[in-house]
C-alpha cells in the first residue's frame, strides 16, 4: 500500500486505488474536481438539504471496475413531457441551524417509544437523560460543535438537520480542497440498533454509485461514535417544497400532479438501482428526496439494508412503510410501496398516519383521482396490502407511470404527448371510420401484446411467416419450443380463426404469475370475437388495472362501453386517448361518433379536424367533418358561416374526381335545403363558388349530377343522375 498523494491527507491507497483516508480514487486517475451544489435544511424535519458553493470541489473519478455514473449528464426533470422549474443553488452556510435542538414532541425512547424530554409546568425537557418508563439512556444534544475536527480532516460547521437515526452536520474537508460534505452521527449513541446499522452503512454503502443517489465518501469515528462522510447535495426537499406552498396561504396544497410524477419518474430508477445490486432503501418518503437545479437526488441512506439482511433492526415510517413488514423483510416491493404513498401524499392531503394508514382515500373523496382515473389505478397497484399485486419492479412502475405522466400533462394543456409503449403495438388498422364496427371486426385492428425477447419461444415467433389462419395455427401446435409466449400467439391465432372455444382452452393452460395481464387482453379479445362487449370490457379493465399507463385497453374498454350503450364512458376512454396519443386515429373516429349520438356537433367536427395530416385518413377525417358540420337543418342550426367554412375545407382537399363530385354533391344538397327553408345569404358566402341563392344551388347541384354521371359504373346509374340532373337545373323559357 501506498501513502495517498493528495495534500494533508495522508491515507493509504488500498489495492483496489482508494484511499482509505478520504475514500477517493488516486489523483493519478483523477484529472479535476467537480462543483456540488447548495441548500438548506429545516429544523425539526427529518429531511436533509446540503449543497457547496461553486468555489468548493470534489472528485470526480469513477470507482475501479465499474463504469461511472457519476460524470454522465443531468437527467432533465419532467421526461421532456412538462418543464419542471429548477431550484437555485444557495450559501451552505445558510443552512447551518442557529438553535440545534430538537423539538419536544419529536423527543422518544429508542428502546421502548415513550416520550422522554418533554416540558413541564412551563419548564423546557431535558434534552439528555433516562426514560422514565425504561431506564434507558437518551440524548437528543449535537455531540459535535463548530470549529470542532473530526478524523483530522473535517472541520465541522454546525448542525443543518436531524432525523430519525442522527444529527447531519456541516464540515470542511481540509484534505480536499475544503471541498462541503455532510458528516452524519447517531442521534442516540447508546442504541444498538441505531450504531449498528451506522456500522452496516460503512460496509456497503461506499459501493453505492448512481447519479441519482448521495455519494458516499467514507466512514469515521470520533470520540467514540460513527460519523458517515457523505457528498453535499443542495437544494430543496419534497416535503419542504410543500411546506412552503402551504406557507402561502392554502395549508391542503400540494405538489402539481404532473410535477411529483415526475419526481417519482427519478427516485424509481435510483431504487432500481439499488434493488439490483441486492439491496432495499426501506425508508422513502417526500423527505428523503431533494432537488437542486434540475437534478433530484435521494438522500439518507441510513435505513437502506441487504436483501438478504435477517438481524439488522429494520427502519420506516408510519403510514409510509409498507403492512406487511415486521411480519416479512423489507423487499423491492415493500419500496414500492413507500413510493406510491409518497406520490399520494404529495398530490393531495389525506390522513394517511391514522385514517388512511394502510389504505387510499376514494375518488369521491378526492376530486384529483376522479379527474385522473390511471393515476388513481397506479397509487392502487402500487400501495395494494398484497405484496404479489404491486409492481413487480420499479422499472414496470416507472414505465406505467411515464405513460400516466403523458396523460396528465395532455390533460392540463390539451397538448399531446405521444410516447412508445413497452407493452404493446401501435392500433394495427384503424377502425370505426365509417361508422361503429362490430365488437368482432376489432380483434385485427387492436394493438397486440409486444413479445417478450427473453421468452424461450421468443426466436421461434420470429421466424414465423404464415399468415393463413389455419395453418398458422397448426404451426404453432406443433412448434418444438415451449414457452408462454408460443401460447399466446396460438391463443390469438385461434381468435383470429374463429375459434374461440379453442383459444380459451389455450389461455385456460397458461399458469401465470400475479401481474401477468397478457391473459386477459387475450380473453378480452376473445369476447370480442362473440360479439359480447360486457365481458371483454371485464378482461380490459384488469389490463387497465395492471397496466395504467398503457392506452390500448383504454381504447378497447372505450369501444365496448359504446358499443354496450354505455357513451358516457366511450366518451370518457376515447377521449383520453385521443388527446394523448393523435397515431390512436380510431379514438378520434370513436369519440366524434359519441359526441355526434349526443348532438354535439361542434366538437365533433372539432375532434375529426384534428386527425393529423400525415395519417392515411386525414382526408376521411375531414370529409367526415365536413359532413358532420352540414349535415342537419336551418333549424337544427345549420348556418351560413357553417356552408362558407365547408366549402373552403373541402376546396383546399386533394381529392380525386369521382370523391369531390361526391362530396361536393352533398355539401350542395345541404346548403340548397337551407336555401329553400328561409332567406337565402346575407353576408354573401359562397360554397363551392355558388352563391347561397336558390338559382346558384340549383346550377352548382345539376353540374355535380352531371359530372358523376359521367363517372357512373352503369347506364342505369347514369340514367338516375341525369334525372337528378334535370330536376334540380334553374327552370329558363328554352
Amino acid at each position: 500500500m501506498s501513502t495517498c498523494p493528495r495534500s494533508g491527507c495522508g491515507g493509504e491507497i488500498d489495492e483496489d486505488g482508494f484511499c482509505d483516508t478520504c475514500g477517493l480514487e488516486s489523483p493519478n486517475a483523477v484529472t479535476g474536481a467537480t462543483a456540488a451544489s447548495r441548500g438548506t435544511a429545516r429544523s425539526g424535519s427529518t429531511s436533509m438539504s446540503w449543497s457547496t458553493p461553486t468555489s468548493a470541489s470534489s472528485a470526480s473519478s469513477a470507482r475501479s471496475g465499474r463504469g461511472s455514473t457519476r460524470t454522465s449528464s443531468r437527467s432533465a426533470l419532467g421526461r421532456g413531457v412538462i418543464e419542471v422549474p429548477p431550484v437555485p443553488k444557495r450559501d451552505p452556510r445558510e443552512a447551518v441551524l442557529a438553535d440545534p435542538r430538537v423539538p419536544e414532541d419529536k423527543r422518544f425512547c429508542s428502546a421502548c417509544g415513550a416520550k422522554v424530554g418533554r416540558g413541564r409546568d412551563g419548564k423546557p425537557g431535558r434534552v439528555e437523560g433516562f426514560c422514565p418508563q425504561c431506564g434507558h439512556g437518551f440524548s437528543f444534544a449535537p455531540k459535535l460543535s463548530p470549529g470542532e475536527l473530526v478524523h483530522e480532516q473535517y472541520e465541522v460547521l454546525g448542525c443543518i438537520a436531524h432525523g430519525g437515526l442522527g444529527w447531519i452536520y456541516l464540515a470542511a474537508d481540509h484534505a480536499v480542497a475544503d471541498r462541503w460534505v455532510v458528516l452524519k452521527g447517531l442521534l442516540d449513541s447508546g442504541d444498538a440498533d441505531a450504531m449498528a446499522a451506522a456500522v452496516a452503512e460503512k460496509r456497503f454503502l461506499a459501493q453505492v454509485e448512481h447519479p441519482g443517489i448521495v455519494w458516499i465518501y467514507n466512514f469515521v469515528e470520533h470520540r467514540g461514535t460513527g460519523y458517515i462522510v457523505m457528498e453535499y447535495v443542495g437544494g430543496t426537499s419534497l416535503k419542504d417544497m410543500i411546506r412552503q406552498r402551504r406557507e402561502q396561504g392554502d395549508p391542503k396544497a400540494c405538489l402539481p400532479l404532473a410535477q411529483a410524477i415526475a419526481y417519482t419518474l427519478e427516485i424509481l430508477p435510483a431504487l432500481g438501482y439499488l434493488h439490483s445490486n441486492g439491496l432495499v432503501y426501506c425508508d422513502f418518503k417526500p423527505d428523503n428526496a431533494i432537488q437542486v437545479e434540475d437534478q433530484l437526488k435521494l438522500i439518507d441512506l441510513g435505513a437502506v439494508r441487504h436483501l438478504t439482511d435477517t438481524t439488522s433492526a429494520i427502519y420506516g415510517t408510519p403510514g409510509y412503510q409498507a403492512p406487511e413488514i415486521g411480519k416479512e423483510l423489507p423487499s423491492p416491493v415493500s419500496d414500492i410501496y413507500t413510493v406510491g404513498r409518497s406520490l399520494a401524499v404529495m398530490t393531495f392531503p389525506f390522513d394517511f398516519h391514522a385514517t388512511y394508514r394502510d389504505s387510499l382515500p376514494t375518488p369521491d373523496e378526492v376530486p384529483l383521482l376522479a379527474e385522473h382515473e390511471s393515476f388513481y389505478r397506479v397509487l392502487r397497484r402500487a400501495t395494494h396490502r398484497d405484496p404479489a399485486q404491486r409492481f413487480g419492479s420499479a422499472e414496470e412502475m416507472r414505465d406505467q407511470l411515464e405513460g400516466v405522466l403523458r396523460e396528465v400533462a395532455a390533460t392540463e394543456d390539451g397538448q399531446a404527448r405521444p410516447g412508445t409503449s413497452s407493452e404493446f403495438t401501435p392500433e394495427r388498422r384503424t377502425f370505426g371510420v365509417r361508422g361503429a364496427p362490430a365488437p368482432a371486426d376489432l380483434v385485427p385492428c387492436l394493438p397486440v401484446p409486444r413479445v417478450d425477447l427473453s421468452d424461450a419461444g421468443a426466436a421461434f415467433l420470429a421466424g414465423l411467416t404464415e399468415t393463413d389462419h389455419p395453418r398458422l395455427v397448426e404451426e404453432l401446435s406443433n412448434a418444438t419450443v415451449r414457452g408462454a409466449e408460443i401460447q399466446y400467439r396460438l391463443a390469438r391465432a385461434h381468435v383470429e380463426a374463429g375459434d374461440v372455444a379453442a383459444a380459451r382452452k389455450v389461455l385456460n393452460g397458461i399458469k401465470t404469475q400475479p401481474g401477468e395481464w397478457r391473459v386477459e387482453w387475450y380473453r378480452g379479445l376473445a369476447a370480442l370475437a362473440e360479439n359480447k362487449p360486457h365481458p371483454a370490457r371485464q378482461a380490459f379493465e384488469t389490463v387497465y388495472d395492471l397496466l395504467p399507463g398503457e392506452l390500448a385497453p383504454k381504447l378497447a374498454i372505450a369501444f365496448c362501453a359504446e358499443a354496450a350503450g354505455d357513451p358516457g364512458d366511450a366518451d370518457r376512454y376515447y377521449r383520453i386517448v385521443w388527446r394523448t396519443d393523435r397515431s390512436f386515429i380510431s379514438a378520434a373516429f370513436g369519440l366524434a361518433r359519441v359526441l355526434l349520438a349526443r348532438g354535439e356537433r361542434a366538437e365533433a367536427v372539432d375532434v375529426l379536424e384534428s386527425v393529423p395530416d400525415a395519417s392515411t385518413h386525414y382526408v376521411t377525417a375531414q370529409l367526415e367533418a365536413i359532413r358532420a358540420r352540414t349535415a342537419r337543418t336551418r333549424a337544427g342550426g345549420l348556418s351560413e358561416k357553417d356552408l362558407v367554412l365547408a366549402g373552403e375545407r373541402l376546396s383546399g382537399l386533394e381529392l380525386d374526381d369521382a370523391r369531390r363530385a361526391r362530396a361536393a354533391r352533398d355539401l350542395l344538397e345541404s346548403a340548397f335545403a337551407w336555401v329553400c327553408d328561409g332567406p337565402g345569404a346575407t353576408d354573401g358566402g359562397t360554397v363551392l363558388g355558388c352563391g347561397l341563392t336558390e338559382p346558384d344551388m340549383r346550377r352548382g347541384l345539376e353540374t355535380s349530377y352531371l359530372k358523376l354521371a359521367k363517372q357512373a359504373a352503369t347506364r342505369k346509374e347514369r340514367i338516375a343522375l341525369v334525372d337528378h340532373a334535370n330536376r334540380v337545373r334553374p327552370r329558363t323559357w328554352f
